[in-house]
């Protein structure tokens, strides 16, 4: 905590009244705490918070009495959930605990409006899809499921992309030659997103997993490259369309910014968007 800003010690006692307020709300029973019998003032008791917390007694209070001391975000995070926060409160404890959000630990709504779905169908011959925080593909249009593969036909796994890039052999014949620009392009742009969940369960187990299903990955992760935004041009090599050339454009979502669209737009104008035209009247 930085004492040196204006109006510290105010935010800190704000701090003090907020986690106060949320712990007398919070009942034993309701944190899996036997009652004890009657107590002189409602909810859990300072050393209970503290326990169920993982951190000392003394830490705790120090903190409920607005003193400056060093908070991390793993302890607010298990001091939310020991104080059953919802998503509102816990952003408001980050923000007058150590002023930033926190990195949301639990998997987005990836709901996929009509309205969405349509925009990707009316791209026709531009291969579009929707991407979430993981880099799954979570929405599609035509085109994207001829030229990438059937999205409907697979798995969870091989819905994410990074996944299929590294183990795909299908996306290694369409890129060919391109494939380690590709795959390295992609995976800076997963370590970027992977900033913002370090801890989280699910980004330590797949990345594991990738460490043992491709060598590529092994090697290329602890380089730590970071990058955003759309690939640029690509050339795609077609099992039966034969080159498809395409730029990209990428753009979140307002209404749900934790999802990313993008559209493959066809760069060689009549060849490629030719070529599709005859893949979606073949389909």
């Amino acid at each position: 905590m930085n004492m040196s800003e204006p109006n510290a010690n105010e935010r800190l006692h704000e701090l003090a009244l907020f986690l106060r307020t949320r712990r007398a709300r919070i009942s034993p029973e309701q944190a899996g705490l036997p009652s004890g019998g009657r107590r002189r003032t409602p909810g859990l008791r300072r050393g209970e918070v503290a326990m169920l917390s993982g951190v000392s007694v003394d830490w705790y209070t120090w903190l409920e009495q607005a003193r400056n001391i060093q908070v991390s975000a793993q302890v607010l995070e298990s001091i939310a959930r020991t104080l059953q926060l919802d998503s509102n409160e816990r952003k408001h404890l980050f923000m007058l605990a150590i002023q930033q959000l926190p990195a949301d630990m639990t998997p987005l709504d990836n709901h996929i409006s009509s309205t969405l779905q349509t925009f990707l169908d009316l791209q026709g011959t531009s291969p579009a899809y929707v991407t979430d925080q993981r880099l799954n593909i979570v929405a599609w249009n035509k085109a994207a499921c001829l030229v990438y593969g059937n999205y409907e036909a697979m798995s969870e796994r091989e819905l994410n992309s990074i996944w299929r890039t590294f183990t795909s052999p299908y996306v290694r014949q369409l890129l060919k030659e391109n494939w380690e620009n590709h795959a390295r392009h992609r995976l800076a742009n997963f370590r970027a997103k992977y900033g913002n969940f370090v801890g989280d369960p699910w980004w330590g187990e797949f990345i594991e997993e990738l460490n043992q299903a491709s060598a590529e990955f092994r090697a290329w992760w602890p380089q730590h490259d970071v990058l955003s935004g759309p690939e640029g041009k690509k050339i795609n090599d077609h099992p039966t369309a034969g080159r498809l050339v395409f730029d990209q454009i990428s753009f979140l979502l307002t209404t749900a910014p934790h999802l990313t669209v993008t559209i493959n737009l066809p760069l060689d104008d009549e060849e490629t968007i030719s070529k599709i035209k005859k893949l979606l009247s073949q389909s």
